[in-house]
């Protein structure tokens, strides 16, 4: 059964080009690793909540920008038997390279894809 990775992160606004540059070059070692699409969406219109909202769960300060992204797999099995080799190869192509944002605001997390219409 297709499994996505699903990710929510604040990027500084100031760092929307670095952002994509770095997305651009990890997309392709997921894929190698087996991932069938990884997809990066800029926020454009993602509005404040009154209770919660993407703005809140990632902790945005005022010169940042939401980011929604994801990843789709063909299994769950895919993905954990990917993990460790994308990562090793996300470190080595990322060698002392400064962080493009604070991913310890990142939320995350793996999803059985349940209706693909």
């Amino acid at each position: 059964m297709t499994y996505v990775d699903g990710f929510v992160a604040a990027v500084p606004t100031a760092n929307r080009q670095a952002y994509i540059d770095m997305a651009a070059k990890v997309a392709p070692i997921f894929k190698k690793h087996g991932a069938l699409a990884v997809i990066e969406c800029w926020g454009e219109d993602v509005p404040e909540g009154k209770i919660n909202s993407f703005h809140t769960a990632v902790m945005r300060k005022e010169d940042e920008t939401v980011i929604f992204s994801w990843i789709v797999w063909p299994s769950k099995d895919v993905r954990n038997g990917a993990h460790e080799a994308t990562m090793a190869d996300i470190d080595s192509a990322f060698p002392e390279q400064p962080r493009v944002f604070d991913g310890q605001r990142m939320i995350w997390g793996g999803f059985e894809m349940v209706l693909n219409v």
